[in-house]
């Protein structure tokens, strides 16, 4: 079993449902990391914005980031781009040469290796 999870979830809105999201995301790669299957995390959209935030040692998230850091894929880059987030040391992905942007994950790339999507 294969997984890939991406993460959509803002974290310039500040509000619970947004770090509860990540929260959820960051937990489900770990579980899935302890069991032993291949999981990998996505930073999509204004979730591009996270992984600058979960450097921080005071953020609540921060210790199970860590705990999941190695499955990090990488950060959209045409998503990092437009929202002008921080690649924070990860690999910028531009599968999917969408017009107008320096490219994005692509879903259909995943799909073909077999993994299954969820996303926050």
């Amino acid at each position: 079993m294969k997984t890939a999870v991406l993460v959509f979830s803002d974290p310039k809105t500040g509000s619970e449902e947004s770090l509860g999201r990540l929260y959820n995301a960051l937990a489900t790669v770990y579980e899935y990391k302890s069991a032993g299957e291949e999981v990998s995390l996505y930073f999509q959209g204004t979730g591009t914005r996270w992984p600058e935030q979960l450097q921080k040692t005071d953020h609540p998230a921060h210790q199970l980031f860590k705990a999941i850091e190695d499955k990090v894929a990488g950060i959209s880059c045409g998503c990092a781009d437009v929202f002008g987030a921080n690649a924070s040391g990860f690999d910028l992905i531009k599968d999917n040469q969408v017009p107008g942007t320096t490219g994005l994950p692509s879903l259909v790339q995943m799909q073909k290796e077999g993994f299954n999507i969820l996303s926050f």
